[in-house]
Parts: structure tokens; C-alpha cells; sequence
């Protein structure tokens, strides 16, 4: 069976509040159709719909049966939290094979494996930990196949939010436990500031590159996409030049 017959899959996007506007939900879903070939539906859940391209699914932002969740208290819009609604049973009329990307990523090559590694829940391995944890920047998963880890954060908040710090150290470090976590390939998904800025000096000389069997660069922290392309850094330790192939890809 070819990619472009294959059975569809759903590529699915998270926006809330101010920190990233509905430019960067249209140019994921551009560049998901230029990297992704086979059938797909591009989703956004969102408490903000306006800008968004009509040629994406947008969704409010699902009730969950978690008080904090449904009234967004102010804890659960930092480090990631309502990313945990993705795994809302059910989740609208979605089903089947998922692939979650963050807004601020870069997509520089074919998504199309991301779909058929094999594992249950696959995710980043966090760069800078040596535990279990990953980075949830990109994950695929099957749509209401852990509603668990709603259900658990609602049962035990004070618990959970005492062990971890985030909402990506909650998901993993739980689904490892369980014994459903699986990574990528290192080299797929890569840090801009890790990966793709020269050490050392290197970097006041050489603009920032692609690593070799990268699909995805992820812009965690500083800087974003557009401050790649403008050539700055947002730290005064990290020098990083303009970076063309940022926005020939970025769009």
C-alpha cells in the first residue's frame, strides 16, 4: 500500500492564550502538507480560533472532567498542561493513529515515518535527562488510548504537581511505567539551540545547520523561528546568525 492510499491519520496542534498567534497554526499545517504524503486531517484545539486557515479542523479546546482543566485555572496554562487534553476519550469524532507537534517546531523532511515506526506512544528522549523522561514536542499515539492520564491528574493533582515539573515529565514518566513509551530515532527530531547553532566560537562565523536525517527541529525555550531567521538569539551567551533555511522551510 502506498503512503498517498494508506489509511488516514490526523496530525493534531494545541493553541491557547497569547504566546503564539494563529500565524503559527497556519504555517505547521503548511508545512505538514508539504512533508506529509498521505491522507491526513490537520486539527487544531484552541480557545482562540480567529486567524486560523478555514483549511484547518479547529475544536475548542475539549472538556475533560477535571475541574482545573475545564475552568482553565491559571497553573494549567504554564509548562505544557493542556497539552494533557489531547488524550480527552473521547476527543471529538477523532480516532486512530495521532502525531502531536508543538507550534514551534520546524518541519524540514518527510513526516511520513513518524507514522510507521513501531511502539504504542513514541516521543522525543528528552536531550538533557538521563531518566525516562521525553520531550513531548512531537509524540504519536492513538486517539483515547490514555485517557488514564487525565483521569490520574484529576484523582491526584497535589501528588503529581509535588513529583514533576511539567506536563511532559508527568506523561512520560507515567506511560514508562506503564511499559507503553517508546522514542524516536535520535537523529529525526533535533534542537535548534542544541543541534543546530555552531559550538564554541564557531558560532560568531557559521550560521546555524541542518543536522544530517533530521525531520523536525524543535525551538524550545530561545530563540523562535523568527528570531533564527532575524539572527537573534535571545540569550547573551548563544551568538546565532541569520538563518536562511529557517524560513524557507518556516512557511
Amino acid at each position: 500500500m502506498s503512503a498517498a492510499t494508506a489509511a488516514p491519520v490526523n496530525v493534531l496542534c494545541v493553541k491557547w492564550g497569547t504566546k503564539y498567534g494563529a500565524d503559527y497554526v497556519n504555517r505547521l499545517r503548511s508545512m505538514v502538507a508539504r512533508h506529509l504524503n498521505r491522507p491526513h486531517r490537520f486539527v487544531c484545539l484552541t480557545d482562540d480560533a480567529a486567524g486560523i486557515d478555514p483549511a484547518v479542523e479547529v475544536f475548542d479546546l475539549p472538556r475533560v472532567g477535571f475541574a482545573d482543566f475545564d475552568q482553565r485555572l491559571p497553573w494549567t496554562k504554564g509548562h505544557g498542561w493542556l497539552k494533557v487534553t489531547s488524550f480527552a476519550a473521547p476527543l471529538y469524532d477523532l480516532s486512530g493513529p495521532t502525531l502531536f507537534i508543538d507550534l514551534d517546531v520546524v518541519i524540514v523532511d518527510d513526516l511520513g515515518p513518524f507514522f510507521d515506526h513501531p511502539g504504542e506512544f513514541l516521543v522525543i528522549k528528552e536531550w538533557d535527562k538521563r531518566d525516562d523522561t521525553g520531550n513531548t514536542s512531537v509524540y504519536r499515539y492513538t486517539i483515547g488510548a490514555h485517557a488514564d492520564l487525565i483521569t490520574h491528574l484529576a484523582a491526584h493533582k497535589d501528588a503529581v504537581l509535588r513529583e514533576v515539573r511539567n506536563e511532559q515529565e508527568y506523561v512520560t514518566q507515567t506511560l514508562a511505567r506503564q511499559g507503553r513509551l517508546g522514542y524516536w530515532p535520535d537523529a529525526w527530531c533535533r534542537s535548534f539551540k542544541r543541534h543546530c547553532v555552531r559550538k564554541g566560537p564557531l558560532q560568531w562565523f557559521l550560521p546555524p545547520r541542518i543536522p544530517a536525517g533530521a525531520r523536525v527541529i524543535a525551538f524550545h525555550g530561545k530563540p523562535n523561528p523568527p528570531d533564527a531567521i532575524a539572527g537573534v538569539s535571545g540569550k547573551w551567551y548563544r551568538r546565532v546568525l541569520p538563518t536562511a533555511w529557517v524560513a524557507e522551510h518556516w512557511r
